[in-house]
């Protein structure tokens, strides 16, 4: 099935006229750049004269990843040097003709460079400064590296992920770094809405560490309050039954969540245990919980005498929460994923790409997919063009001295 095409550049989207400047490189900040230029933002991204590493990394298209095509969709890309005083003194300029600055250096590296916040906001109040770092700007950890593992193995992510008495394993994703861009967005949303209340700028200060902390649920609650420490539970969800995923008669497995008490008494009838469904034990999950494995026993029975879409299917007839394993083939040729807009087409030097669609959907200001991430200082003569009125000699001094690209 074909992509959809692409909304017509004339709808209107909430970030329209909002300006950023991106700096940083990777993931955290640059994500959180993403959903701002995908619903409207004009995002300027400052790049080393090397380019991002992202231009690399991974799934290879030539010699450009196709991640980079995702993440730098929609933002216009400016190749300089920021060790030089004169990038740095570009790059304050770029930053005072903007609403917004996202950066996600280490804790120090904008002050030594002349770019701290504090001097921004002096010179302009109105600015919004998000800095994304592993463990924010204050604290004993301030000016530690870090990358999404650790602070996702230091908020405790990495230690309940995994089979009990296995080592634990990580997701394969930078999930911290994905986190800490949306909270960084939130953050960025949340000062702009007090900005145009007050005209007063601010600094948002997001840690990766906190960002996992946000998602940890009743993880820390518990330790405090209980001294329960949560643990490692394979495809199980600790203290909620049934909550798992079952193999099937054709080696795929399904996960099924019907942790209530309706939808469990609804599972056991389903699977053929009426005895199970009235058992007045486990008419409530705290004794479910106790008879997990005698559970879990019985819905493995029933799964795994049946292929996984009958097992699906029976499930989602009677309002039970159920789904199968997808890998990422099986997610982009879901018919239902392809109906509510998963690809979009844009184009980036010459070429086509597919590429998925950004999250949430608004009915009235969506946001959309203009163009690929682009060529390394695509719009580096363009923008200091038109944002700063620097005229060709004064760029081409600029090339010629190797401060931009």
């Amino acid at each position: 099935m074909p992509a959809p095409p692409i909304d017509e550049p004339s709808r209107p989207r909430p970030l329209d006229g909002v300006r950023v400047l991106e700096l940083g490189q990777l993931i955290a900040g640059p994500f959180a750049g993403t959903m701002l230029a995908y619903f409207g933002a004009e995002v300027v991204k400052l790049e080393p004269l090397a380019g991002d590493p992202i231009r690399t990394w991974r799934g290879m298209d030539g010699d450009t990843s196709v991640w980079w095509r995702s993440l730098s969709r929609n933002k216009r890309c400016v190749a300089l040097d920021l060790h030089a005083e004169a990038g740095q003194a570009l790059a304050r300029r770029l930053a005072l003709d903007s609403d917004i600055v996202v950066e996600n250096f280490r804790p120090g590296t904008l002050e030594r460079w002349g770019l701290g916040p504090e001097a921004l906001l002096e010179s302009k109040p109105s600015l919004v400064v998000a800095r994304v770092s592993g463990f924010g700007q204050t604290g004993p950890y301030r000016e530690r590296a870090g990358f999404a593992a650790v602070c996702e193995a230091m908020s405790g992510l990495r230690y309940i992920t995994g089979t009990p008495g296995e080592p634990p394993v990580r997701s394969n994703l930078s999930l911290g770094d994905t986190l800490g861009g949306l909270h960084g967005v939130i953050g960025i949303l949340l000062a702009l809405l007090h900005r145009d209340r007050t005209g007063q700028g601010q600094i948002v200060d997001v840690a990766l560490t906190e960002s996992v902390l946000n998602v940890m649920e009743s993880v820390l609650p518990e330790v405090r309050a209980l001294g329960i420490v949560r643990q490692p539970s394979g495809g199980a969800l600790t203290g909620v039954v049934p909550s798992n995923a079952y193999l099937c008669k054709d080696g795929r497995s399904v996960v099924i969540g019907a942790n209530t008490d309706r939808l469990f008494a609804a599972l056991m009838r389903v699977a053929g245990r009426d005895d199970l469904a009235s058992d007045p034990a486990l008419a409530s999950n705290p004794g479910r919980v106790e008879q997990v494995e005698r559970i879990d026993a019985a819905i493995a029975s029933w799964t795994g005498s049946r292929a996984s879409d009958e097992v699906v299917l029976a499930l989602s007839a009677a309002g039970i929460p159920a789904g199968p394993i997808y890998d990422a083939a099986a997610v982009a040729a879901d018919p239902h994923f392809q109906e509510r807009g998963l690809w979009e087409v844009a184009t980036a030097e010459g070429r086509a790409f597919e590429l998925p669609a950004l999250a949430p959907k608004l009915t009235t200001t969506p946001g959309r997919t203009e163009w690929a991430g682009p060529a390394l200082g695509a719009h580096t003569d363009e923008v200091l063009r038109e944002r700063l009125g620097l005229d060709a000699a004064a760029i081409l001094e600029l090339r010629g001295r190797g401060v931009i690209r």
